[in-house]
């Protein structure tokens, strides 16, 4: 879901930059220029920090003055699911989107006094048993251990979870399943000395305390690895060769100082690459300080945020 800050932003950005121009149009949106928005609007809402509903609501791009002049283009088709498929298979997804599309707007099932039952299909319900994250785990990643080689195994799948410690704990989990032996990288972390952060912080805000900091876009300050464990960029290294934020990783070997990894998505499927330590400061706006973690920019990628797979 679009941020209508970030293009009222832009909007007042480009009528500075095209102001006195020929093409410039005071009475127009970005000075004239013609600007695509482009999303999803069956995403979650823009995420405000401790925000309450109408906050959110108000955050997203259909509540800013620039709305209004927008045309809404919808695009009907999903081209990386149809080309090349059955008309069995093309029903079959059809089928499927619409369901998703009622489940959504709300039109699925009777809905009297704001709730619903939905119906799930059996073939996406896993059963209850006595272990049912093992049987999801297992549904989701059918043979593990022998499908590690498999460039598009991990391509291709991913298990969503609501909150970086639920998710964190349920990478572990997976990890254990692996063979090999696990290696430790702890991260160094310190509190950036500027205007900022007083000096009273700079004093009572220890290392153990910066070390438990777990936010969205930082890896932890434990990043406990395995050779063949899936992983995700979180920071744009080299872009040129693929390595941007979000390109999914294989660890191939675990250095003292660097990891080698194989990539799995883009343009470089199967090239080697090197990734080292680097310098991250969280943008965070719940921290009422600014500190700075040195640390591999990586995630276990079992499992992600559902926030992290819409991007």
């Amino acid at each position: 879901m679009l941020n209508k800050l970030y293009y009222e932003a832009l909007d007042r950005c480009l009528r500075d930059i095209l102001r006195g121009e020929a093409y410039y149009n005071a009475e127009m949106p970005f000075g004239g220029k013609v600007i695509v928005l482009g999303s999803d609007f069956g995403q979650i809402l823009p995420v405000i920090p401790m925000g309450s509903r109408q906050d959110i609501v108000q955050a997203s791009v259909n509540s800013s003055y620039l709305w209004q002049h927008c045309t809404v283009l919808r695009l009907a088709m999903n081209m990386q699911l149809t080309v090349g498929v059955s008309n069995e298979e093309l029903e079959e997804i059809s089928k499927f989107s619409e369901r998703l599309l009622s489940i959504g707007d709300g039109l699925a099932g009777d809905s009297t006094d704001g709730e619903s039952e939905v119906q799930i299909d059996e073939q996406i319900l896993i059963i209850d048993a006595d272990n049912p994250f093992d049987n999801m785990v297992d549904f989701v990643y059918p043979n593990l251990l022998s499908n590690l080689n498999n460039m598009t195994f991990f391509k291709d799948r991913s298990i969503l979870g609501p909150t970086l410690e639920v998710i964190n704990k349920a990478n572990a989990t997976i990890m254990d399943r692996l063979e090999g032996e696990e290696k430790l990288y702890l991260s160094s972390d310190t509190l950036c000395v500027e205007e900022e952060n007083m000096e009273s912080d700079l004093e009572t805000l220890i290392p153990d305390i910066l070390n438990a900091i777990n936010c969205s876009g930082l890896p932890p300050h434990k990043l406990t690895l395995k050779v063949g464990v899936p992983v995700m960029l979180l920071r744009n290294i080299d872009q040129s060769n693929g390595l941007y934020n979000d390109t999914r990783l294989q660890v191939r070997r675990l250095g003292s100082h660097i990891i080698e990894c194989v990539t799995l998505t883009g343009d470089n499927v199967g090239q080697v690459v090197i990734i080292p330590r680097m310098n991250m400061i969280p943008n965070n706006q719940a921290l009422p300080f600014r500190f700075q973690r040195r640390q591999f920019p990586i995630i276990i990628l079992f499992v992600m945020t559902i926030n992290k797979s819409q991007g």
